[in-house]
């Protein structure tokens, strides 16, 4: 390990330390005050300096989101700084974009890109020509964190055929943004609907270099958002379930100590340790804006999130009858980990991208 890489490790434990201690200490039942996020810093991470932020890259933000998920945190980070804020830094330099950038960093604004659940590209937002300007319409569904945002960063399709991105006031009449329920009670997403909408020339927002490639980093980010996100949530599965059987007695002994109990607890430490690698992978590539993520991106999320469900599911067993109390908590890491595996590409959808290489 060079020594650059050394004080980037230590840095990013300091940091998940100290995002550790903060999550871990908010409710269950509510979301984590955004206000101490915003002081701790963590809304301007991959912000330029000279727009407010801290000038870092998309691993100390990774920091953060692996965190969120071992707390299994309510709030609109992996949305607002995960996903928005990588759609900023991916259009071109403008005063709207540089303003929202720095909107967001200083917590004043709290932007959420409509992209659904399933993906990018399953939108329909189109923006088209009438006599008294351009007018965006479009619908798309189950969109991460759509009722808490102030602002929605739109991909549509411009009059040119390339995607651009519109920024629109989340209360701006024509657009209608519900609530839609979902098995995990800590996340929130909805539908968005846009009818006929006018909107400013300085409110589209092009790609840099090219929509096409922009696009697919962008979906890939967000596979890694929830990729991180199963990542923190397994790992909290693992320390609670280590802590419990070794406390726990039957027939006189710490369950602890029974082989089988002992091998399953082996094999979910296995497969998080080969989870870690994937995801730090995937993470490198985004954070570099010249490497290809594409790959490692889809390995992360297809392999993570589909072990985070078999791992919180192993967790609850062996809790026994315990795991199943909602008192024990761990219903909501099952939970957040089931949908995490459909948001942004399902497991299959992603082996698919895999195999294209081969």
């Amino acid at each position: 390990m060079t020594t650059a890489q050394f004080e980037f490790a230590e840095l990013h434990d300091e940091l998940a330390a100290v995002a550790r201690e903060l999550l871990g200490s908010a409710p269950r039942e509510v979301d984590v005050d955004w206000s101490l996020i915003i002081r701790s810093g963590w809304t301007g991470l991959e912000v330029p300096e000279s727009l407010g932020g801290a000038g870092a890259t998309f691993a100390e933000v990774a920091v953060i989101l692996r965190e969120i998920g071992r707390a299994a945190a309510r709030g609109p980070y992996p949305a607002v700084t995960g996903i928005a804020g990588g759609a900023l830094g991916l259009l071109e330099p403008t005063a709207r974009r540089d303003d929202l950038l720095a909107a967001t960093a200083s917590g004043d604004r709290a932007p959420v890109l409509a992209m659904a659940g399933e993906g990018l590209f399953s939108n329909s937002f189109r923006l088209t020509e009438s006599t008294r300007g351009l007018k965006l319409s479009g619908a798309t569904d189950f969109v991460l964190d759509a009722p808490l945002a102030d602002r929605l960063l739109i991909p549509a399709v411009g009059r040119d055929g390339a995607a651009v991105i519109v920024d629109v006031g989340a209360h701006s009449p024509g657009l209608r943004v519900e609530e839609q329920p979902v098995v995990d009670e800590t996340r929130s997403l909805g539908s968005v609907a846009v009818d006929d909408v006018l909107v400013p020339p300085d409110s589209i927002m092009g790609f840099n270099p090219d929509s096409e490639h922009s696009l697919a980093r962008l979906y890939h980010r967000a596979a890694v958002v929830v990729a991180l996100d199963s990542l923190g949530l397994s790992e909290a599965m693992l320390d609670a379930t280590v802590a419990y059987v070794g406390v726990r007695e039957q027939f006189g002994r710490k369950i602890g100590s029974f082989q089988a109990v002992k091998h399953a607890c082996a094999d979910m430490l296995v497969q998080i340790t080969i989870a870690r690698t994937l995801v730090a992978a995937a993470v490198a590539a985004l954070a570099d804006p010249d490497a290809e993520a594409g790959a490692a991106a889809a390995m992360a999320k297809s392999f993570t999130t589909a072990m985070a469900v078999d791992v919180a599911g192993k967790a609850m067993q062996l809790h026994g009858g315990m795991g199943y109390t909602w008192e024990s908590g761990i219903h909501v890491h099952l939970k957040r980990a089931t949908l995490n595996r459909s948001l942004f590409g399902s497991p299959a959808v992603h082996r698919k991208t895999i195999a294209t290489r081969y």
